[in-house]
């Protein structure tokens, strides 16, 4: 049983009063997972775990937490996303600083760091990683993260979104084999790489005003915006990933939903053979695994030639 606490002055609220009280404010602005969200928000405020919020729902609050609390749900109720109220994200089970300049790292982004190193036939080569659209450096990081002699350059072309990037390899203690610079896709590189991985804005353009206020309203429309049609980055990928990619390397680039075909066939007219397609957790196609000179690999109902 938890122990019983007398409220602090100016207050006369437990933990399990605020969190009620949040819950129903966010349900009646009709933010998804209200009581989780209300959860992790009052963490969040205590700098506390689920020890505190679950095990103890009779501790007062006070007063400086509860109003760092409230401001906390009223950002949530205007729909500001948890993950950029708390200032980090978890990706790979590694904690990632966010903040506006970056995407807010999803969980179905972690499959292309999956497939990555699927493709990676021992995990202690020398590999050299090239990470387009880099953002918060996510995918790099993770895969540094796994594959402990490897190196990494990730490119952006917002300077904001690479120093976010540099912040993120320090706090991993990744910074000795990570570096991040300002450019466009691979106009800026000249070298080659073992493994390239991208994240391209893939949301076709009159798209962008039906996502939801957590996307539209906070993620960066740079990494969301695909051009008309949504394939506007994948033909800048196709015309210098030939180039990028080492002899017997490969890249591995996200999609969105129903893109694979096309963006196949992208890749196919500029040398380069999709020799995997893999699914999500909710069994979208997400990812696109590519390489030069292969076998053909067949995609929903299309063959894509090498």
């Amino acid at each position: 049983m938890a122990a019983a606490h007398p409220a602090p002055a100016g207050t006369g609220q437990t933990i399990a009063g605020a969190l009620r009280a949040a819950a129903a404010a966010l349900a009646k602005a009709a933010v998804p997972e209200a009581r989780r969200d209300a959860r992790v928000l009052l963490e969040a405020a205590l700098a506390a775990g689920p020890e505190v919020t679950v095990g103890d729902p009779g501790r007062p609050l006070g007063a400086t937490d509860a109003a760092r609390f409230r401001g906390f749900i009223e950002r949530r109720r205007r729909r500001e996303p948890v993950a950029r109220i708390r200032g980090r994200r978890e990706f790979w089970s590694l904690p990632f600083i966010v903040t506006p300049a970056v995407l807010d790292p999803r969980p179905e982004s972690e499959t292309v760091v999956a497939a990555a190193l699927r493709h990676v036939a021992d995990r202690g080569p020398r590999s050299a990683i090239l990470d387009l659209g880099t953002g918060s450096g996510c995918l790099m990081l993770a895969l540094l993260h796994e594959l402990p002699t490897a190196k990494g350059l990730g490119l952006d072309i917002s300077p904001a979104a690479v120093i976010v990037a540099r912040r993120n390899a320090e706090a991993l203690g990744l910074a000795r084999r990570a570096a991040f610079v300002v450019g466009s896709w691979g106009e800026a590189i000249a070298g080659r790489f073992d493994i390239v991985v991208a994240n391209p804005p893939y949301i076709a353009r009159p798209a962008m005003a039906g996502l939801a206020p957590e996307v539209v309203c906070y993620d960066p429309a740079i990494a969301l915006d695909g051009g008309a049609d949504g394939l506007m980055a994948y033909r800048a990928l196709a015309g210098c990933l030939p180039r990028l990619i080492r002899g017997g390397g490969f890249a591995v680039v996200e999609l969105g939903c129903g893109q694979e075909g096309a963006v196949a066939d992208l890749f196919a007219q500029a040398g380069l053979a999709a020799v995997e397609a893999v699914p999500d957790l909710a069994g979208h196609c997400r990812v696109l695994v590519l390489r030069a000179g292969s076998n053909q690999k067949k995609i929903g109902n299309r063959l894509i030639p090498d």
